[in-house]
């Protein structure tokens, strides 16, 4: 029995995308640019033995991303995209501990991202999605149609 309610699900699928999307846009652009600067940003990525350049690319997948699932673009391929980016920043605050509000903060809300990520690249765009028909998933192939 299917227990996801095709009236209501689309809206929930947006909701988990817009909430994603400002995230992206905050930690991007917000903390990255205007917060820490590129060059700050930069020097910590260095500071953690990541390459320098690695600062730009991760601003400007998360600012783009961000933008792309705010307007519901390619949902399922940002989504996924982006958890590497998560990963990555899980990987930094793991010494830290669980919980994101220790020193240096936890690994906790990384890893929740990373699993909202993957639940929304599973859901697809939802209502409002600029892109109708998102890049096919073999186990959801059935339902590509109205992701």
């Amino acid at each position: 029995m299917n227990t996801i309610n095709p009236t209501t699900a689309p809206y929930g699928a947006f909701l988990l995308r817009v909430s994603l999307g400002v995230m992206f846009i905050a930690h991007g652009l917000i903390l990255k640019y205007f917060t820490f600067t590129l060059g700050g940003t930069a020097q910590f990525f260095e500071s953690l033995g990541y390459p320098a350049f690695l600062a730009y690319v991760v601003f400007a997948a998360e600012t783009l991303g961000g933008i792309a699932l705010i307007l519901g673009v390619q949902t399922r391929l940002v989504s996924f995209a982006l958890i590497p980016i998560l990963i990555g920043a899980m990987m930094v605050h793991i010494p830290n501990g669980w919980v994101f509000s220790a020193e240096g903060g936890g690994w906790e809300y990384p890893a929740f991202l990373i699993i909202a990520s993957a639940v929304q690249g599973l859901l697809g765009g939802g209502a409002f999605a600029i892109t109708k028909r998102e890049f096919p998933l073999p186990l959801l192939a059935d339902q590509d149609a109205t992701a």
